[in-house]
């Protein structure tokens, strides 16, 4: 979080509303600042880091809801306790990005941050049923429900996920949440390519056995494919799985839990990136076009996800990543560099015509005064 700009964390939600409707200033909105994202316009910082706690959970209804700066550890720490948790499992980028603090539930939303089970169960956005956020304005709006049944403006919902704040200062979610697992068993693989690791991952999800993981370390030569469920649904489903990729060089199932933590932390964070330099991208695009970006950015280390539609690349620093990928279909975003380098290359991908137009439209509408985070688009 920079030091030379003033920093506002309103208390309460009317407090935040008061002090947009007041401001002219451009703003840089933030929960904690474990993720800065792009190089925002701003002349102050307004974070949500004082919109704390959970204001409702119900435990037999699976649904809960918390304050926007509610930080991630306290909110699980109420899931654990009655045996839950959130489905899509976000990513911890702290390590990554070598930041502190600790990350808050409205940073996830506003990034739309999901793990290695979005294979399984779907992004963040998929279990947010309800939002409260201030428009441009100053406005309190609030869109969906404290409960699952209730869908109303169930768009608008979708749609903050993943604004980055750009159409609005989150002050409060609600998600659907789901119970703990009994049993979580890895089937670990040894491979040596890219496009055989997804040959093995693309029949592992195209299987009936339920599969929540599909991650290819290429430095370790490791396939790492997970089943989540009861003791003895994971041990037979693991059996035909193993069967069904009898053809490739397999390890064992590993199902000691320590273990498994540590081998899917490593992955939905990217640890292994943490210490080395470079820039970071994340690089979405078909499984089945893995292997080309693999190739096409070479010599650079590569973390793949979702079954190989998800690639973290290590690259060497001011690397032209996009220019490299070419007409391979998807998109790039710089997730780290050296300061400065968002300059030469945009954060995000840019959008085709159409949906740049929308997007602009939309920012207009819900933030008519260009206050929240002008810039992180281009």
């Amino acid at each position: 979080m920079p030091l030379d700009k003033s920093i506002v964390a309103p208390k309460t939600e009317k407090e935040l509303s008061e002090f947009v409707k007041a401001t002219i200033a451009p703003l840089r909105i933030l929960g904690a600042g474990t993720r800065p994202i792009g190089s925002p316009i701003y002349e102050a910082v307004l974070s949500t880091s004082n919109l704390k706690g959970v204001t409702l959970y119900e435990p037999g209804a699976l649904t809960i809801v918390a304050r926007a700066g509610t930080p991630m550890s306290e909110l699980n720490a109420v899931l654990v306790a009655e045996n839950q948790r959130l489905s899509f499992e976000p990513m911890d980028h702290r390590k990554l990005l070598s930041t502190s603090g600790e990350p808050t539930i409205g940073g996830v939303v506003a990034t739309n941050t999901s793990g290695s089970r979005r294979i399984q169960a779907g992004a963040c956005r998929d279990s947010l049923i309800g939002v409260r956020f201030i428009d441009g304005a100053g406005n309190i709006l609030k869109n969906g429900g404290r409960v699952m049944k209730n869908v109303t403006g169930y768009d608008l919902v979708k749609l903050m996920a993943g604004s980055y704040g750009t159409l609005g200062v989150i002050s409060e979610v609600s998600f659907k949440v789901l119970p703990v697992t009994e049993v979580v068993g890895t089937l670990i693989l040894n491979v040596s390519q890219v496009s055989t690791a997804v040959e093995a991952m693309s029949r592992a999800l195209g299987s009936p056995y339920g599969i929540s993981g599909a991650a290819f370390n290429p430095s370790s030569g490791q396939v790492f494919i997970r089943l989540e469920g009861t003791e003895n649904s994971v041990k037979m489903r693991g059996s035909s799985l193993s069967r069904l990729l009898s053809e490739f060089e397999q390890q064992i199932i590993e199902t000691d839990y320590d273990r498994n933590s540590i081998i899917w932390n490593t992955i939905r964070n990217v640890t292994s990136f943490s210490k080395k330099s470079g820039d970071v991208w994340r690089i979405s695009v078909k499984p089945s076009d893995a292997s080309l970006v693999t190739i096409a950015l070479s010599p650079a280390e590569f973390v793949l996800d979702w079954g190989g539609g998800l690639i973290w690349a290590l690259v060497n620093q001011q690397l032209d990543v996009r220019s490299r990928l070419g007409a391979i279909a998807g998109h790039a975003t710089l997730i780290r560099s050296k300061p400065g380098a968002e300059k030469k290359f945009p954060t995000f991908h840019p959008e085709v015509a159409v949906i740049d137009l929308i997007s602009k439209n939309l920012r207009e509408k819900f933030d008519p005064r260009q206050l929240f985070n002008q810039g992180i688009f281009g």
